[in-house]
């Protein structure tokens, strides 16, 4: 069984999978063989359907598709935006999007979701994509999972992190329902955090335009912001031993890496920490970095 990891930054770290890939490809010896890529996702800057986070990213569309094409990988959409009104549908840029990716390649490219609305209008108006329900619904009681584990629109779905450890329900699922689950493997966000979905209906806010001002995050450890080595002391994190001697044995094989509004050089010390064996780790590092095409700060 192998291991299937969902990666950040379709668009805003482009520049870093332009590199990456072809290492991942030509290399992959350098590389766990119980590990593949599932899919890369993201959503451009100035997307009126984004969710989870503002999007960055600047590169051209069409650039995007042709590079996960080229390595035929999975691109996901993430318009996990939860705050949309019918209006909101029309959005010429966001349309042009689904075109250019609903039969961009031989991978089948997904989206993820939020908004019930926006699922039913994918679904009539492009239905070549599949439908990954987004971790911002924030399903954090374990029926709430199953409900939504079961529904036959989603092929994924994306439970609230503090479910990641509670095997005493994941175990009942069968076999059908735990290919479905995918797993948030690296949040840093407080486990204890009663504010989850206001801080992303915030962000939902900001992706249709409203002047918000940010959400207060109310963390005891907000001013320290995102830290790999803090994501480790989440009772929630899963790390490669994790994924190897528990997930992968109970049949789960789908994990998301987030990280959408970090750095480069970040995401890439997650690329070297889930994907990459430890005697090779500095090759890779040194592969990237190298790279003068590269501004990985």
């Amino acid at each position: 069984m192998k291991a299937y990891y969902h990666l950040p930054g379709l668009f805003e770290f482009y520049r870093l999978y332009e590199v990456f890939l072809p290492l991942f490809r030509s290399r992959r010896e350098y590389f766990y063989d119980w590990c593949e890529i599932g899919s890369v996702y993201g959503a451009p800057a100035g997307c009126l359907w984004g969710g989870g986070r503002v999007g960055s990213g600047e590169e051209r569309p069409e650039d995007v598709a042709a590079l996960m094409r080229e390595y035929g990988i999975s691109a996901r959409l993430t318009f996990s935006n939860s705050l949309l009104r019918e209006e909101h549908l029309s959005d010429t840029r966001c349309n042009a999007l689904c075109a250019l990716f609903e039969h961009s390649g031989t991978a089948e490219n997904g989206v993820i979701i939020s908004s019930d609305l926006l699922l039913n209008y994918l679904r009539k108006h492009y239905p070549g994509f599949y439908f990954v329900s987004s971790t911002t619904k924030v399903l954090r009681e374990f029926p709430q999972l199953r409900e939504e584990l079961e529904r036959e629109e989603f092929r994924y779905v994306v439970p609230d992190f503090r479910l990641n450890k509670a095997f005493d329900r994941l175990d009942t699922l069968p076999e059908e329902l735990k290919r479905k689950t995918e797993f948030l493997c690296n949040e840093c966000c407080w486990f204890d955090c009663p504010d989850r979905k206001a801080c992303y209906e915030n962000v939902s806010l900001k992706n249709l335009g409203e002047d918000r001002e940010d959400h207060v995050c109310v963390s005891p450890w907000a001013e320290r912001g995102y830290r790999f080595s803090d994501a480790m002391m989440n009772p929630g994190f899963i790390g490669t031993e994790d994924i190897l001697k528990t997930y992968l044995p109970k049949g789960f094989s789908h994990f998301k890496i987030e990280g959408r509004g970090l750095g480069s050089a970040v995401v890439l010390e997650f690329l070297l920490s889930y994907m990459t064996k430890p005697a090779y780790q500095l090759r890779v590092r040194e592969e990237i970095y190298l790279d003068s095409s590269l501004d990985l700060f």
